[in-house]
């Protein structure tokens, strides 16, 4: 069973920063994609921002692109979102997906994704 806990969302103002945390149970799998997703209230469900497992590959939306950075930290286990210059309608709520032994390097699919987390929210202010 594979568990993914979102952590790092919060309130921040417009141009700012905020790094979102996903800490997932991969130990036993060997080829993955973790990916970003974000909600806003009334939408549906966005692609953001997805990784291969070992880090050579990332694809980001293009509403995020030169200010989002998806990242992974050498013990494999927690997948970063760093997110710059941020906008009103960077609101949402964030999801951490993982797709176990994925079809393409990095999905960019919600179908794909086969474990999601909770979410985090993430608001910006103007």
């Amino acid at each position: 069973q594979v568990q993914l806990v979102e952590s790092g969302g919060g309130l921040v103002q417009v141009g700012g920063s905020l790094t979102l945390s996903c800490a997932a149970s991969l130990r036993s799998f060997s080829r993955y994609a973790m990916g970003w997703f974000r909600q806003a209230p009334g939408k549906e469900r966005k692609f953001v921002a997805a990784i291969r497992w070992d880090g050579g590959t990332t694809k980001y939306g293009d509403s995020v692109k030169g200010r989002f950075t998806i990242s992974r930290d050498t013990t494999k286990i927690t997948t970063y979102l760093q997110m710059n210059s941020l906008k009103p309608e960077d609101t949402a709520i964030y999801y951490c997906a993982a797709d176990i032994d994925p079809l393409v390097n990095v999905p960019q699919l919600r179908g794909s994704y086969d474990y999601w987390g909770q979410g985090t929210q993430v608001t910006v202010s103007s």
